[in-house]
């Protein structure tokens, strides 16, 4: 999905002659971090509820504080993990979106680009999640597919992080199946590391366990 599907037209901008005041309460308002600012259609940057906050006398106009607009955006016919990257490196709660021209478009928010990247990583899909952990060089998308797909199961989504102490990659898999005790077997047979996995099967541990756990209390 492109950065551009995403604008937000309800978020309001401010302009160099709005007050300090005003500002302020529209961060308050909108629950917002940040405010875009702009001057005939032309993005000036971001003022932060905190800066807003370090000026004493609310009459002032953004114009006079402009030295500390953040110049920050995105183009929008990116994708939207550009824009989350910028939410995450700059801790905002609204990411500016230019056109080619350098026309200011609007803002995509956060909870908007929540909601997309919930149903990027199939958050909505019914299905079981297990989670491996290995060296770099053993990571293999066609191996890890094949053990998977030898279970009469489908890999749904894939993704990766590198724990950056170790090196070390966790793998984290979505399958369109709750039931992967044969998939766990099988990545274990394979000398995979099954750090964490999710389906049928913890369902009915937990079951087990909540019923292990009554009766040594109903014993006491």
């Amino acid at each position: 999905m492109l950065i551009a599907e995403l604008i937000n037209n309800n978020i309001p901008r401010l302009q160099l002659q709005d007050s300090v005041g005003k500002a302020r309460q529209l961060i308050n308002d909108f629950k917002l971090t940040h405010l875009p600012v702009v001057s005939e259609n032309k993005f000036l940057g971001l003022i932060s509820e905190e800066d807003l906050m370090d000026v004493e006398e609310e009459k002032i106009t953004i114009e006079l504080i402009q030295e500390n607009l953040t110049h920050i955006f995105v183009s929008d016919d990116l994708h939207f993990l550009n824009a989350i990257g910028i939410c995450n490196q700059y801790d905002t709660s609204v990411v500016p979106v230019i056109n080619k021209i350098n026309g200011f478009v609007g803002v995509v928010t956060v909870p908007d680009l929540l909601k997309v990247i919930g149903s990027f990583a199939g958050a909505n899909e019914i299905g079981g999640i297990i989670v491996l952990e290995m060296e770099r060089s053993q990571f293999s998308i066609s191996e890890i597919s094949r053990i998977v797909e030898s279970n009469d199961c489908t890999v749904l989504h894939l993704n990766t992080m590198t724990e950056p102490s170790t090196g070390t990659l966790t793998v984290t898999l979505h399958i369109n199946n709750r039931e992967i005790s044969a998939v766990i077997a099988s990545f274990i047979r394979y000398e995979y590391q099954v750090k964490h996995h999710f389906g049928a099967d913890t369902f009915s541990n937990d079951i087990e366990d909540n019923y292990k756990n009554l009766m040594n209390y109903l014993n006491i």
